[in-house]
């Protein structure tokens, strides 16, 4: 699979994700935390569909 995301953008979502899959524990604890999973499985696996469908990259080119 293809990488289209860059480091900075993969630590972020990362981030964003296990704050969002937190307020199950912490907090309101809604289960609209599960909505953290997108951000997180995304940036773990440095590919995100929407990029690709938008023909965007934040992921450095290989020269």
């Amino acid at each position: 699979m293809l990488r289209n995301e860059g480091a900075l953008d993969r630590i972020l979502r990362i981030v964003f994700g296990l704050a969002l899959l937190s307020l199950i524990f912490i907090g309101p604890k809604t289960m609209w935390g599960l909505v953290g999973l997108i951000p997180l499985l995304t940036g773990l696996a440095g590919y995100c569909p929407l990029y690709r469908l938008l023909g965007f990259s934040t992921c450095p080119m290989k020269k």
